[in-house]
């Protein structure tokens, strides 16, 4: 079990972390390293993580059928199934950076390997992330404030609530961007074509419409500055159903921590439309 001391140090200096294969990245957060996922293994789609007992995966599943923009499925593993399709010879219990574990909505650990945790009982959904179209976005000139400054992008619970499914409610989370305003247009343009990743933003401007009331301070990740000229702007966010397991407080629940994600074998080109 890895004991969680990894860190971007650990990295050396000469490792492009972009051209990263997902196998290579995921052998390292295998062994250790620990750090925000943002800008890895360029051309390849991240995913957020929830994994429930088999007895509340209706329930997600439903709950993502209605909130597709907060919660777009890419894949779930069956009760047990540890390895699939989107991580081939990965092993869902060790190969993301770090993971979230509740026991009744309470956040209980942060470790860097589930194995501990572990049950044949256990559905896990991958869920799409804006991780992916980032590339998009940084190809399209627009800068990325948390990759630019070196910290995990910030996440934030809203004041809107998601349709419930079941015994699954809880509030939207969004991730925020700040964009230059000339270059908004072309942020909402190139994010409208992925989807199955969040897709366009869900809002652009004052924070407090979706009942935010500091951006220095995020519910998840890290805050950014904001330069003049920028505008904040935010998309749904795959944190939402680890939002919902706190609000509805299942027995148990693992998600992965926030920034630190599934880095897939899928290409990021399979999800644009």
């Amino acid at each position: 079990m890895k004991d969680g001391t990894g860190s971007r140090r650990m990295l050396a200096d000469e490792v492009s972390t972009a051209a990263m294969s997902p196998a290579e990245a995921r052998l390292l957060f295998r062994g250790g390293v620990v750090t925000p996922t943002a800008g890895w293994c360029a051309g390849y789609a991240q995913a957020n993580l929830i994994i429930v007992p088999k007895a509340q995966a209706f329930d997600f599943l439903l709950f993502a059928q209605r909130n597709p923009k907060s919660c777009p499925i890419l894949g779930v593993l069956d009760a047990g199934e540890t390895s699939g399709p989107l991580l081939a010879d990965g092993d869902i219990r060790t190969d993301l950076p770090q993971y979230t574990v509740y026991v009744d909505g309470e956040k209980v650990a942060e470790p860097t390997d589930i194995s501990g945790y572990w049950r044949q009982d256990l559905v896990t959904f991958i869920v799409g992330c804006s991780f992916t179209f980032e590339a998009a976005l940084q190809e399209g000139g627009i800068p990325i404030a948390h990759i630019d400054q070196g910290t995990n992008v910030p996440m934030y619970r809203t004041s809107i609530w998601c349709q419930p499914a079941g015994s699954i409610s809880g509030p939207l989370v969004v991730s925020m961007r700040p964009i230059p305003a000339s270059q908004v247009p072309d942020a909402v343009r190139i994010t409208s074509r992925y989807p199955a990743v969040h897709g366009a933003p869900v809002h652009v401007g004052n924070p407090e419409e979706l009942g935010i009331t500091d951006l220095s301070r995020p519910d998840f990740g890290d805050p950014v500055q904001i330069q003049e000229g920028y505008v904040p702007v935010f998309w749904a966010c795959g944190v939402t159903p680890q939002a919902a397991v706190m609000e509805s407080k299942p027995a148990l629940a693992i998600g992965h921590a926030p920034g630190h994600m599934l880095i897939t074998d899928a290409r990021d080109s399979s999800y644009l439309v």
